[in-house]
């Protein structure tokens, strides 16, 4: 009877314990057709920059006005979303091999100034 008690609780810490484990979370998501932060901030792409290239091309005054989305250190690649690195050696969110960026001018959620930009920045889509 003991045993069998014993047993019950280290089968429900067990499950408790795997039920609050997370997998890696997306650093972004699906909102009206486009990506956004989750701050609900636009995410672009920008034409320069080809799928898979594994490097972005925006950088120095071009990252002023288009922050890359900027993975953590102890970011993990996962299904469509993976990293690129920049010049300065950070890593960078890509979303189906293409860099990931804000844009400056963007000042709430669900602004979309940037889109169309001299025709080579576009809302990223999923």
């Amino acid at each position: 009877m003991k045993s069998r008690l014993i047993l019950s609780l280290l089968t429900a810490a067990t499950l408790t314990a795997c039920s609050s484990m997370k997998g890696p979370t997306a650093p972004a998501m699906a909102e009206g057709g486009t990506l956004v932060t989750p701050a609900g901030m636009s995410l672009y792409t920008f034409d320069a920059d080809p799928a898979g290239g594994g490097k972005s091309t925006c950088n120095g005054p071009c990252a002023d006005n288009w922050p890359p989305l900027l993975a953590s250190t102890d970011a993990k690649s996962a299904g469509e979303w993976t990293m690129v690195k920049r010049d300065d050696g950070r890593e960078q969110w890509a979303y189906k091999g293409k860099p990931l960026y804000q844009w400056s001018k963007d000042q709430k959620p669900g602004d979309k100034t940037g889109d169309g930009f001299k025709g080579v920045w576009h809302l990223a889509q999923p």
